[in-house]
């Protein structure tokens, strides 16, 4: 794990043990058995042209500072969504991306796609929380997990109904990932060591994921290129923050991302 992913995930740990506290697991249990069937995050990426794409709500990060600072979660996704956004990815953590539950549950109740809570989820009380705040889907990064855990997260969520996207940076990662036969597999572009992202990345590992598996390319994608460079590698999904909550006009970079060739 990257100096960075454990400084993170040393502060969700207390995160996770403050929540438990303040609200038992059986509350946050009770409230997912009266939250709204999930979503099929999955068949929306597979009705979407290739690469479908995963917006992001995202306020700050460690390596891109303040992106967007106070922007509303709800305009956000709607704008998204009128743009031809088959899914939405929702940052949760507040205290590296000005994200909260909050954002999740309202950006839910608003849009008719699938929603991803994006965190670092390394419990199963996260599990459940996201599935109360009406999550569709969870982000799983393999870096973060031993594979005991990265395996009971994931068939713990599927059991609650949810889908989850497993993230990850390193290849030799990999093989573990997919011996979960798991729907999803992202790549992320970014090197968190050094905070450098190169979209070769994703598509040097294409490849080696089966093509029944969705693959998923993170981070770093700007362009209409990057883009055309993706549908050419057979890539299915994209998951786009940054870039896009940069712009002046979001819907206008949407519409320029999601151009196809003629």
């Amino acid at each position: 794990m990257t100096d960075v992913l454990a400084e993170i995930v040393e502060h969700k740990r207390g995160e996770v043990a403050a929540a438990q506290h303040a609200r038992p697991v059986s509350d946050v249990l009770a409230a997912a058995r009266l939250a709204p069937a999930p979503r099929d995050f999955v068949a929306a990426l597979r009705a979407a042209p290739s690469p479908a794409l995963i917006a992001e709500v995202k306020r700050r990060s460690p390596s891109g500072g303040e992106i967007r600072p106070g922007a509303n979660a709800v305009d956000v996704a709607t704008t998204y969504v009128r743009h031809g956004a088959a899914c939405l990815s929702v940052l949760t953590d507040a205290r590296y991306f000005g994200g909260c539950l909050d954002d999740l549950f309202d950006v839910r109740a608003a849009v008719p796609v699938p929603v991803l809570r994006k965190d670092f989820i390394i419990d199963r009380y996260q599990v459940v929380e996201a599935r109360a705040t009406c999550a569709d889907c969870i982000l799983l990064i393999a870096e973060c997990l031993p594979q005991y855990q990265l395996r009971d997260l994931h068939e713990y969520a599927r059991s609650l109904g949810m889908h989850t996207l497993i993230e990850i940076y390193e290849p030799e990662n990999l093989e573990r990932v997919l011996s979960l036969s798991p729907p999803l597999v992202g790549v992320n572009n970014r090197n968190l060591k050094i905070m450098q992202t190169d979209l070769a990345h994703s598509l040097r590992l294409r490849a080696k994921v089966p093509t029944e598996t969705v693959f998923v390319s993170e981070s770093g994608i700007k362009t209409a290129a990057d883009v055309a460079r993706l549908r050419e590698a057979g890539v299915d999904a994209m998951l786009i923050g940054e870039s896009l909550m940069r712009a002046p006009d979001i819907g206008r970079a949407v519409d320029e991302l999601l151009i196809l060739p003629s």
